[in-house]
């Protein structure tokens, strides 16, 4: 038996590698699969006695829950087997739990035993997620997968997540050296999160195991085992999962939000039509680059869980877009002192990837910007800066875009009815999103959103080398041929002009921080552009159910491109009932009520 180097990292599984290669938990003192099997074991165990893929025939969405991702061999068998054989455009969606997660390197060397699954076990690991805690989503649209991984206790996972299965794969290590995972609060989880018709499978037939199951309504059977065990056990649910068909849903707004939704909704099957009064980033979506940062935050754990868990997502889902990213790494300067002793408590966050959030020192930030900086900073590896149009335009491309103003909204046992301001009807539709930024005040008052007005400024030069990206209570962006700056903050203002008093005020904040790089562009065209922003009195995003049928997406503040992809699949995935990325306590504080 080899040992990986030694890991203090409490969430480790402390890895052995057996001398065939396979991998054990030094942590339970179990293995993940056997070598000579496991491949074949999965297929028996979780797959056969879960009666898959007759299954899921005829099934339009299937969800499967997983306690014990390990190395991610039953999932990856689970998407192999789907690939064969899913039913028409159907949707597997996938939750598994996982204490200790393996590293991206353990798990490829792992799963390099299985050549059959090759191809599908790639794929997976392209996205394999970091092991700090949380809940991560990773998708493979191509094949109509999303997986979302939860990192953290059984117990916590279960009680955050927003769905109910379709199937069980119970393949945590072995009721004797982990009972945690086993125990009879577990067991009533699983089953609380069980849909009618519910299949499970286990390799186990503990006694403990098999009377929590029957007391949480499962019909428990002991079956032929697989290999060495004589036997397996198989669980069913009563009753039949009921469908619906996709409902009919309307966005308002195509800005990030609205783009954004659309995006998501397409994912989810659907068929969304949005509205836009008069053109796609009209609003505050529409400057040439945006930063894509988190909202840092040293003492709530729900905001930097949020807004973590927001840019990871938004990394993955952007960079599937060409040309998109305009730089990559955000520099958060230090403004005033006690920025110091934040940042060094936001870095030490265990939110973060290794290397995602590095403190820098006043010559460290010198040398990153090449100009002379009185104090350090907050380098965000995984932020960046993006183009808005080429989201915009990506996301909305497969998508109806209706031009008009949308006046009013009228409830009737049909859906909700919506009339433009000439008093004409656009439709009606099952569901409605308000996605207009400020202007969904307009549409919906009593939402507490409250109006900041701001303007930005950009210079024009093709022939402009990219510099850093980097924020301050301002910022300054490159564009790919120049660079943007400002913005001013005008409370209460909703209905701002450009002027040249607030470019002079943003030039005299940019010339002020970085007053090299100023002059590098001081000369160039200069361009300005007023917007909007929605903001909210804790100044957190309202996102969720308005009343029925008809649902908020705004607020969003100066970090919309951060957080409008994951948030839109929060929603998107209440609209058709499916699992939501989101912890459950985290969905709720976002709630407009």
């Amino acid at each position: 038996m080899t040992h990986d180097a030694p890991d203090a990292n409490p969430s480790s599984p402390q890895l052995l590698w057996a001398e065939d290669g396979s991998p054990r938990s030094g942590r339970f003192g179990d293995v993940y699969f056997s070598k000579d099997d496991g491949l074949s074991e999965t297929r028996a165990v979780f797959l056969g006695g879960c009666n898959m893929p007759e299954v899921w025939q005829g099934r339009t969405r299937f969800t499967v829950g997983e306690l014990g991702f390990g190395t991610g061999l039953n999932i990856i068998t689970l998407i192999d087997l789907w690939r064969r054989h899913r039913p028409g455009d159907g949707l597997l969606h996938v939750f598994s739990v996982e204490g200790y997660p393996l590293t991206r390197a353990e798990a490829e060397r792992a799963l390099a035993a299985w050549p059959d699954v090759a191809d599908t076990a790639s794929a997976l690991l392209e996205q394999w997620p970091s092991q700090c805690p949380g809940f991560h989503r990773l998708d493979l649209p191509q094949w109509g997968v999303t997986i979302d991984l939860a990192i953290g206790e059984v117990e916590w996972a279960l009680a955050q997540w927003q769905g109910k299965a379709d199937a069980w794969f119970l393949d945590g290590f072995s009721p004797a050296l982990n009972p945690g995972m086993w125990s009879e609060d577990i067991m009533a989880a699983v089953a609380e999160h069980s849909a009618d018709g519910c299949h499970l499978a286990t390799f186990t037939v503990a006694g403990a195991v098999r009377r929590a199951l029957a007391a949480n309504g499962f019909s428990v059977a002991k079956c032929p085992g697989h290999g060495r065990k004589r036997e397996r056990l198989e669980a069913r649910k009563e009753g039949v999962r009921p469908t619906a068909a996709p409902p009919s849903i309307a966005i308002i707004g195509a800005g990030i939000a609205g783009s954004a939704l659309a995006r998501a909704a397409r994912a989810q099957g659907l068929s969304p039509v949005v509205i836009e009064a008069r053109h796609p980033g009209a609003e505050a979506s529409g400057f040439p680059a945006a930063l894509v940062t988190p909202r840092l935050d040293a003492g709530d754990a729900f905001i930097s869980g949020l807004y973590a868990q927001a840019l990871e997502r938004a990394n993955q889902l952007y960079r599937r877009i060409p040309s998109a990213i305009l730089a990559q790494g955000v520099l958060q300067l230090e403004h005033v002192e006690r920025d110091a002793n934040r940042y060094d408590k936001i870095a030490a966050q265990p939110l973060w990837p290794e290397g995602a959030m590095i403190r820098l020192s006043a010559s460290d930030a010198s040398a990153h910007l090449n100009e002379k900086m009185p104090m350090g900073g907050l380098m965000m590896a995984d932020a960046f800066a993006l183009s808005p149009a080429k989201a915009l335009e990506a996301w909305l491309s497969d998508t109806p875009l209706v031009m008009a103003r949308v006046e009013a909204l009228t409830r009737s046992e049909d859906g909700w009815t919506l009339t433009d301001d000439e008093g004409q009807s656009l439709g009606t539709f099952d569901h409605v999103v308000l996605a207009a930024g400020w202007g969904t005040a307009h549409l919906r008052p009593g939402l507490s959103l409250a109006p900041v007005a701001g303007q930005a400024d950009w210079t024009t030069d093709d022939k402009a080398t990219p510099e850093p990206a980097v924020a301050w209570g301002g910022y300054s962006v490159p564009t790919g041929n120049g660079l943007l700056f400002g913005a001013t903050h005008d409370r209460g203002v909703d209905a701002p002009e450009p002027s040249q008093e607030a470019s002079e005020r943003n030039r005299a904040t940019l010339s002020e921080v970085l007053p090299v790089r100023w002059s590098r562009h001081a000369d160039a065209p200069l361009n300005r552009r007023t917007a909007v922003r929605a903001t909210t009195p804790d100044r957190l995003p309202i996102c969720g159910t308005v009343e029925d049928g008809l649902h908020v997406l705004t607020g969003l503040g100066s970090r919309g491109f951060c957080a409008a992809p994951l948030l839109a699949e929060h929603l998107i995935s209440h609209i058709v009932d499916a699992p939501s990325p989101l912890p459950a306590t985290w969905g709720r504080r976002l709630q407009p009520r």
